[in-house]
């Protein structure tokens, strides 16, 4: 029962401290397209959430147009339980209509975007691209 206490306690936390930034007030909707941008923590990783919640993501935000219709950041603070280390520094989220509404506006942009992140991190990100189901 403990356990579950904290586990609840911890989810919550991540849950209040998401930090949400949109570049309109798009829904998100089912159909859409999500590229997940996961940080991974480990030994000698830094991450600069300042760098990257303040310069970087609104500079991809900015490159990538109306085509992006929404952005978000959640920022890693616990792993499963309070001992556990984060499993991920930060986790970026990109909204987008189609998946070609991604792939052409990311392809002409990607040198710039991918060229920014040795500055707010040493760790190298992993990508997911999913549909939105639900």
């Amino acid at each position: 029962m403990k356990m579950i206490l904290i586990t609840l306690a911890t989810f919550s936390v991540l849950l209040s401290c998401q930090q949400a930034t949109s570049t309109n007030t798009s829904e998100i909707k089912k159909g859409m397209i999500k590229v997940t941008i996961l940080y991974p923590n480990g030994d000698g990783k830094t991450f600069d959430m300042d760098y990257y919640s303040n310069k970087h993501m609104p500079m991809v935000a900015n490159v990538l147009g109306e085509s992006l219709k929404v952005f978000k950041i959640d920022k890693g603070i616990s792993g499963r339980s309070p001992d556990e280390p984060i499993p991920y520094l930060a986790i970026g989220y990109l909204y987008f209509d189609t998946l070609s509404a991604y792939q052409n506006v990311f392809g002409p942009n990607a040198e710039k975007i991918v060229g920014d992140i040795p500055n707010y991190t040493n760790t190298q990100p992993i990508i997911q691209i999913s549909e939105i189901i639900k």
